[in-house]
This record gives C-alpha cells, structure tokens and sequence, in this order.
C-alpha cells in the first residue's frame, strides 16, 4: 500500500544509505551514528549493505529538527521508545510520541523559564553575594566554610 506522502511507493521500500543521506540532507556517517544509538534501524543486504526502509526518512527528518532545536539525541530516542522501528509506525504511534515529546518539551520550557527568572533577579541584583544568591549558592552552602570569596579567586 503507497504511504499518503509518497505516492507510488511502499513504506517498506528499501533506500541505499546514499539515497537517504540525498533525500534527508544527513551525512552518511550521521545515518551510521543514529543506527549506532538506536535511533534508526536498516536491513542489510546479501552484500552486507545497509537498505533502510522508507519510513526512516520521517524519524531522520524528526532527528534533524530536533538537532536543529538543540535538543540531545537521548531526549529524542526516548521520544521515539515506543515508536516501531522494525516495522512502519502506526498514525497512532506517532500521535503517542508526539504527545510524551510535548510533555518533556513542556517540562524543559519551565526549566529554561525559571533559569531565566533566576538569572535575570541575580544579573539585575548585582549584589555578587555568596551568601544571599540562591543560583549560585543555595542555602548558603559555602558559608559553612568561612567569610569571604569561594567561588572567584582572590
């Protein structure tokens, strides 16, 4: 059956490591890499030659934007844990994907935005004080080790 985004072909048609590295715009020995970690599968050939079955070019084009997103490669592969790769995923699969990468997106936009607030109350204070900063001292840890500078060098 042709997938609804290729007319004409199957899901399960095998491409050449080449014609994924042209029709995806990765490098060949990024292919590899994503192979190596898992998050990509092919098939090899009787001439052990790596075929990748056409729906990989979507979970590359997913790793591209991710990289492109700065967000790690192991973010990305537990997006993708419980996305098939031996066999074509489901419109469901993806849907379950996408909704846990939404979540740890969610969850990584809080972080920055309190990163933000954090840096932003310490930037504007200028106090430099060990002793009140909650950033770069938190609960006052480094007063136990007496008065004046511990972090820069006097």
């Amino acid at each position: 059956m042709p997938a609804a985004n290729d007319p004409g072909h199957s899901p399960e048609e095998l491409l050449s490591v080449g014609e994924m590295s042209k029709r995806t715009g990765v490098a060949v020995s990024a292919l590899h890499y994503y192979e190596e970690i898992g998050l990509i599968a092919s098939q090899r050939t009787a001439g052990n030659q790596r075929r990748y079955p056409r729906y990989m070019l979507r979970r590359v084009a997913l790793v591209s934007i991710a990289k492109r997103l700065g967000i790690p490669l192991d973010d990305v592969k537990q997006a993708f844990v419980n996305v098939p790769l031996s066999s074509t995923p489901t419109h469901e699969d993806w849907q379950r994907a996408s909704r846990e990468w939404k979540r740890a997106l969610e969850q990584r936009r809080q972080g920055i935005e309190r990163l933000e607030r954090e840096l932003t109350g310490c930037i504007g204070c200028g106090c430099l004080s060990m002793k009140a900063c909650a950033l770069l001292n938190p609960d006052d840890t480094l007063g136990d080790s007496g008065s004046g500078a511990r972090r820069i060098p006097v």
